[in-house]
């Protein structure tokens, strides 16, 4: 069936942070006298703030989010941009009739802040955070939820993504995955989790829903 709706994961999806949530967790761990390397840091992108420094220091875990969110909100209007051919491609989908959604492990504030910088946040009909649900992703709960904003069928629906946590919550909500080359963490890795397609350029996008 055709792709009606088409959810997406924020950032390293829509908008590069990658270097302030590098730069956010370096200073954190520098805090803390943590010697995480660039390369292990790279790790820690994509899964809640709380689900990765409680692994670190379970007993730190609220300050250490409290550290690395004051430098991050600090620093973050210096970083954040859209990749490329995101606000066309959402231009186009938008005109065409597409409803769109963000699915993001994200807080609220945060989301709405990095959307308005890129200038898109009118672009989207739900925008679920992790202040929205119980269980973030992988779990099936923010797609589903998005879903359910939208009245959207499961078969209609594509979730793009650039971490493995995106793909499995979109095969574990049922609907089509589609992972994007400029993943941080390498597509080669992304790969392995077998989305149902994969972005080269946002524009490849535009290809899949029948756009173009």
């Amino acid at each position: 069936m055709s792709i009606h709706t088409i959810l997406f994961d924020l950032d390293g999806t829509l908008i590069d942070t990658n270097e302030l949530i590098i730069a956010s967790f370096t200073h954190t761990f520098k805090h803390y006298n943590l010697p995480y390397t660039r390369e292990e840091i790279i790790e820690f992108n994509g899964p809640p703030l709380r689900e990765t420094f409680s692994n670190i220091d379970k007993d730190r875990v609220e300050e250490m989010i409290d550290v690395y969110r004051e430098h991050n909100l600090r620093e973050h209007d210096h970083y954040v941009k859209a990749f490329p051919n995101v606000v066309e491609v959402l231009d186009i989908l938008k005109e065409k009739g597409f409803q769109l959604g963000i699915v993001t492990t994200k807080m609220n504030d945060s989301v709405h802040r990095g959307l308005s910088i890129v200038g898109i946040e009118d672009y989207f009909d739900t925008i679920v955070t992790l202040d929205d649900v119980s269980h973030s992703k992988p779990h099936p709960e923010p797609v589903m939820k998005a879903m359910k904003q939208l009245d959207a069928d499961s078969t209609t629906t594509l979730m793009v993504g650039d971490n493995s946590h995106d793909i499995e919550a979109g095969k574990n909500a049922g609907v089509k995955t589609a992972g994007v080359a400029w993943s941080f963490k390498g597509k080669e890795r992304l790969m392995k989790y077998n989305p149902t397609y994969m972005l080269e350029d946002m524009r490849d996008l535009l290809k899949i829903v029948g756009v173009e």
